[in-house]
């Protein structure tokens, strides 16, 4: 290590030198910085994971026929059969799957109408998979938009994984809280506008009722006494013709209970051949009913069709009323996305709103209050979902990573009784960060898919500050005996416990690197492995090339007493 010793020396001595190695390690972390506004590396809490199942909730416009979305689905189970890795699939019709994970944090759990379905994909084993499930969804996804979604006006089709991380209604969830209902919706609907113009986001809708009329069937008690009819006569025809009903009962010995015999219409009777008022009283007019006097009375006689509009479901929050508009992402961070959106939306509104942002710096940070110019109502677009579990998890974690830095500064000034050699371990370890910015941007060239910096490759970046702490440790306690114990010049003194401690924290970092490989390849704690391997990459550079230089600018590192005999260079390297 005699080379490395002069290379080191030549270094200290040298004020050019030291001048370029500075300038060059600022240059790298300024410019590994800049990797994130640049786009280069792109922070997401996950990266996708690879599953052997996904669903596809298929929601047709609100008072849709089962028929209606029976055709949607019909559509997009003949498409998923030409798919070589889909092994089977179940259709949920009128409800969503009853007992799974997504379903349970999603809501589709809760779903019963025709006018909803789910369809469960059932796929190949992903370890003899070449295509992992995340981006099969997201290239199946513009197909079953295009052939399927099409086919009843207003469908939305959106492909639903086993989330990887937190339980979270979406990636992206914007709810807009406000009191007047009809202003929260108009509201809610722009902004699902501007997220489907947004790149980057897939699968924009907005959990709210479609406003539309419909026919009620109300009996008239008057003309049904006069008829000789009953008011439960009336009603069990209509729940007949249109529903069905138990018209019997069955027993068995194999239960206790008795089995109702349910009695329905053909599917070719109980259809209107137009949805207007004419046709709906056509078909009612073919409906008779026996009075008590044994004459066929006409259904319609009795029964008044009138108008009404549809009551939308109302959602509360805290007490409130809110609207969710939810979207997921296309294998790009939520980050980049929201920040477009919101700029978008504070555009928008302008026209008729006062916009300005909700008052905080951590919680609520990217939030919107928005008041009516006009009447003065207040609005409050609050974002959610994944999106905030993702800043929030970064936010802890940097303040964990800040509580480390302390701890370890306050510890390296208890052992040294210097703030300077505590700042330059506790510098020198931070610039392990360079090693984990740039390892996750060539790790994008040997992925197919986008490799985030995520919140396991934060987790690897806080282990890494004790690492890389026990490698600045070893050189200035070398250094420090060498000066003080042996006389040795300071710069010669640095040169050459960098040139003797290189070899043992060269095979610590192979040790790390190699037990960290393994991780490299998952698919959740890939983020820890690179940031473990690049990092203590980083950190081997940064301990032994530029600790040296911050070591003999400190005057920390000076002998404590006067040293009185003399060493010649023969006698510095038979020291070392």
């Amino acid at each position: 290590m005699k080379k490395f010793e002069d290379f080191i020396y030549s270094i200290l001595i040298d004020k050019k030198k030291k001048t370029m190695t500075i300038v060059l390690v600022a240059l790298a972390f300024f410019g590994s910085l800049l990797m994130f506004p640049s786009k280069m590396v792109l922070a997401k809490m996950l990266p996708g994971k690879s599953d052997n199942t996904f669903s596809i909730y298929v929601d047709t416009p609100t008072g849709s026929s089962i028929e209606e979305t029976k055709k949607v689905t019909s559509c997009v189970t003949n498409r998923l059969i030409k798919e070589s890795e889909v092994m089977n699939m179940t259709l949920f019709l009128g409800h969503g799957i009853p007992l799974d994970y997504a379903g349970l944090v999603k809501g589709s759990s809760m779903k019963m109408s025709e006018d909803v379905a789910e369809i469960s994909v059932n796929l190949t084993d992903k370890h003899h998979r070449s295509e992992p499930s995340f981006l099969m969804t997201q290239r199946l996804r513009p197909i079953l938009n295009s052939e399927c979604a099409s086919l009843v006006r207003g469908t939305k089709l959106k492909m639903i994984e086993q989330p990887a991380g937190p339980p979270t209604l979406a990636s992206i969830v914007l709810e807009v809280h406000g009191d007047d209902v009809e202003v929260t919706r108009d509201i809610s609907l722009r902004i699902s506008k501007i997220l489907a113009n947004t790149d980057g986001l897939v699968d924009v809708d907005v959990m709210l009722d479609d406003r539309f009329e419909k026919f009620e069937l109300i009996p008239n008690k008057e003309k049904i006494a006069r008829s000789a009819l009953s008011i439960a006569q009336v009603n069990q025809i209509l729940y007949l013709a249109f529903e069905g009903m138990v018209i019997a009962t069955k027993n068995s010995k194999y239960t206790a209970d008795q089995i109702g015999i349910f009695l329905i219409l053909s599917n070719d009777t109980k259809k209107i051949s137009e949805r207007n008022k004419i046709a709906l009283q056509s078909k009612l007019s073919s409906l008779n009913l026996m009075n008590q006097k044994g004459m066929m009375v006409p259904l319609s006689e009795v029964v008044t069709i009138q108008k009404a509009p549809s009551l939308p479901m109302i959602m509360h929050k805290d007490l409130k009323r809110m609207v969710n508009v939810i979207a997921e992402t296309d294998m790009v961070s939520q980050v980049y996305p929201l920040l477009d959106a919101r700029e978008k939306i504070l555009e928008v509104f302008k026209d008729k709103f006062e916009v300005s942002p909700v008052p905080g710096i951590t919680t609520y940070m990217f939030d919107i209050d928005l008041v009516d110019k006009k009447t003065g109502e207040k609005y409050l677009l609050r974002w959610d979902g994944e999106m905030k579990v993702t800043l929030d998890t970064f936010r802890d974690l940097g303040g964990a990573f800040i509580a480390a830095l302390i701890m370890i500064f306050l510890l390296l000034v208890i052992y040294y009784k210097s703030f300077a050699l505590s700042g330059v371990i506790l510098l020198g370890s931070f610039l392990s960060l360079i090693g984990v910015i740039v390892g996750h941007w060539v790790a994008n060239f040997f992925t197919s898919e986008t490799f985030f910096l995520t919140a396991t490759s934060l987790i690897g970046f806080i282990a890494l500050m004790g690492i890389s702490s026990r490698n600045s440790l070893l050189l200035i306690d070398f250094a420090k005996s060498l000066i003080d114990e042996h006389c040795i010049e300071k710069k010669r003194a640095i040169a050459v416990a960098a040139a003797t401690r290189a070899k043992p924290i060269m095979l610590t970092a192979v040790a790390i690197i190699l037990g960290s490989a393994l991780l490299a390849s998952d698919p959740v704690f890939g983020g820890l492995g690179v940031a473990l391997i690049s990092g203590t990459v980083a950190a081997v550079f940064v301990s032994l090339l530029f600790v040296p230089i911050l070591m003999d600018n400190t005057k920390a590192m000076d002998r404590d007493r006067d040293c009185h005999k003399h060493f010649d260079k023969e006698h510095i390297s038979i020291t070392r």
